[in-house]
Order: C-alpha cells, then sequence, then structure tokens
C-alpha cells in the first residue's frame, strides 16, 4: 500500500502508480486496463489478454456428441433473408 494523490490532468484526473506497486500488478505503460468502482472504491485491474482463436481449432473440437441442433428462429422479419 501507498499514499498517493490524484492530480488534475487535462479536462480529467489522473493517478500515478509508483514503478513498485506497478511491477507487482504486473501493468506497464500500454498495459490496458478495467476502471470501475466497487463499493465506493476505486478499482484499476489489468485486463487479461484474450487469445486468439482460429475456425479450423475450433471447428476440430466439434463432435456428434457436442454439436448443437438446428435452432428455429422463426421466419424472416423486415428485410431479413434465408
Amino acid at each position: 500500500s501507498m499514499i498517493t494523490r490524484i492530480r488534475k490532468w487535462g479536462n480529467s484526473l489522473g493517478l500515478r502508480i509508483p514503478k513498485a506497486i506497478a511491477r507487482n500488478a504486473r501493468v506497464q505503460e500500454g498495459t490496458t486496463v478495467m476502471l470501475g468502482v466497487s463499493h465506493g472504491r476505486l478499482v484499476v485491474a489489468p485486463l487479461e489478454a484474450r487469445r486468439a482463436y482460429e475456425l479450423e481449432t475450433l471447428l476440430a473440437g466439434v463432435t456428434r456428441k457436442n454439436v448443437h441442433t438446428a435452432v428455429d428462429t422463426g421466419d424472416p422479419v423486415g428485410r431479413e433473408r434465408w
């Protein structure tokens, strides 16, 4: 834990993250974070990197046992075409 001060940054507010805290949180310049409020507290959490999936790899996992049946979504509405 560390005490720091929020400062004006343009039309927004900014918060400097000390090097030791950044290292412990495994964040660095350019890290995408989720910013929110929980129970009145400011929460900053790094987003986990999303895995890139390839269609061929995903389809290779489809078997007769796990494939879903066709779903009836009804007749076309408006300018939809089937």
